[in-house]
């Protein structure tokens, strides 16, 4: 029986129990390719300016995804928005005198306009004179830009109040974003202030990184590249101490579609190839064995390749017992 893996990717429909002996083989299977380890990283930065009067937060904690670590000072931002509220109510009140003087008028309009009417019949009955008539006519005139004027100023006022309303919902907005909300589950890597120091808006808070799923970046060759599918499975081994390798289970989740030069601290299994393809493999590390820089071994693994004594595929017409059987005549060789 051959105990050599053979390099091709093995197919998903591949059962666990055929996936075992091959495993424990990778052991002492030379390394198809080399890489270092790195984790998905998140910078947290404040969103707003301010002092930080609160950070809950140290290199190496383990910090849950939606939690409240941190507090930029809001006492400014409140105050702020105080001020726009008092000015939006007085703007409220002028919204409110405006649509009641409006009202007033517009009852002496129709008082004047019934006035207008009735020495307009006079007029016509040469009972009233054109003095008094014009008279009437232009208080209705009056009136009526008095109304126009008012109706106007009503409007200038709403539109304050709606920016007014605008602007105290940026404040909040603002106010809200002032508590600073992890986005991830990780492990703490870099903390960058202290609490009771000023920041600024995109100042850097701290560095998260999710532990449990690794990254193996790898470098291939164009040789090996035929091999590789996403999704396909690896082994990937790392150093444990005391000379003993341990093995992990992981996926292929990204493959380069541009050759590079070869980096100077990799190792390609055929160094004389001058040009590789970057790849990546997805390990999951859930007791934290694996840390981020940590040199990684990657093998392919493969289907099983035909045991000793297991028949080849025969063709059709092909005689398992050696028999050769009948074949047809030869043809005849091309005519010149």
């Amino acid at each position: 029986m051959s105990t050599g893996i053979s390099r091709k990717r093995i197919h998903l429909g591949t059962s666990a129990l055929m996936l075992a002996p091959l495993l424990a083989a990778c052991a002492d299977t030379e390394p198809d390719a080399y890489g270092n380890f790195e984790a998905r990283e998140v910078v947290i930065s404040a969103e707003v300016g301010g002092t930080l009067v609160r950070f809950d937060v140290e290199r190496g904690d383990r910090i849950g995804a939606s939690t409240d670590v941190a507090q930029i000072d809001t006492i400014p931002l409140a105050l702020q928005r105080d001020e726009i509220a008092a000015q939006r109510d007085a703007v409220h009140i002028r919204t409110t005198e405006a649509t009641a003087q409006i009202a007033v008028l517009e009852a002496q309009l129709e008082t004047a306009v019934d006035e207008y009417e009735r020495t307009k019949r006079l007029y016509d009955a040469q009972a009233a004179t054109s003095r008094q008539l014009n008279q009437v006519e232009g208080e209705v005139r009056v009136l009526q830009h008095r109304i126009q004027a008012a109706s106007a100023q009503a409007g200038v006022a709403q539109q304050e109040a709606g920016g007014g309303d605008a602007r105290i919902r940026q404040i909040e907005d603002r106010i809200d974003r002032s508590r600073i909300i992890n986005p991830i589950d990780g492990t703490v890597l870099m903390t960058y202030v202290e609490a009771g120091e000023f920041v600024q808006a995109g100042t850097p808070l701290y560095r998260i990184a999710d532990t449990d799923t690794l990254t193996l970046r790898a470098y291939v060759t164009g040789a090996q590249l035929a091999e590789l599918r996403l999704g396909a499975e690896v082994q990937v081994q790392v150093d444990a101490g005391a000379d003993e390798l341990v093995g992990r289970q992981g996926h292929i989740v990204w493959i380069s579609s541009e050759a590079e030069f070869t980096p100077t601290p990799i190792q390609t299994r055929e160094e004389r190839t001058d040009q590789v393809y970057a790849i990546e493999a997805r390990v999951p590390n859930p007791d934290g064995l694996i840390k981020i820089g940590m040199p990684g071994e990657l093998i392919l693994l493969a289907t099983d390749e035909p045991e000793d004594g297991e028949p080849e595929d025969v063709r059709p017409g092909d005689d398992e017992s050696g028999d050769d059987g009948p074949t047809a005549d030869p043809l005849p060789p091309p005519s010149r």
